[in-house]
């Protein structure tokens, strides 16, 4: 089963608290877990494995809709760089990893403080205490919803 249809399922069940906004393409949510505050996903509605995969029209409204998101993210999360990634080794449906980056947010782990989010140690990134409380999540999901609305008028 895939992960990323489940999330979608909780999105449409109404049951997914990360959810933001929908979109033509895909799903906007706020990631698990937030060392990298603001870390959003874009999830393509339709179960794909690869880009390619899409039809011209669907990949360019994707692609633009996923900027959108990234430019709100960024808004929203004060980024000095944003960070994308479209990977599916884990989960082979088609989605994007927006990581808003600020100066030293990985600390010793890379040149200076600077690298990918990936030379972070995986088990600090996905602890527990880099998940959101409830009224943070909240506030989160209002600040990118604020965002991505202003940027689609």
């Amino acid at each position: 089963m895939c992960i990323v249809c489940d999330r979608i399922q909780m999105i449409r069940n109404g049951t997914n608290p990360y959810f933001v906004k929908e979109l033509d393409t895909g799903y906007v949510v706020i990631g698990d877990n937030q060392h990298f505050k603001g870390y959003t996903l874009f999830l393509l509605k339709e179960h794909r494995t690869e880009l390619f995969e899409l039809e011209e029209a669907l990949k360019s409204k994707f692609l633009s809709e996923m900027t959108i998101v990234a430019e709100a993210v960024s808004r929203a999360f004060c980024a000095e760089k944003m960070n994308y990634e479209c990977l599916g080794n884990g989960d082979a449906h088609v989605h994007w990893h927006l990581f808003p980056r600020v100066r030293g947010d990985i600390g010793n782990y890379g040149n200076n403080g600077q690298g990918p989010v990936w030379w972070y140690p995986r088990e600090k990134m996905y602890c527990d205490d880099n998940r959101p409380g409830r009224e943070e999540l909240e506030a989160m999901k209002q600040r990118l919803r604020q965002e991505i609305e202003a940027l689609l008028t």
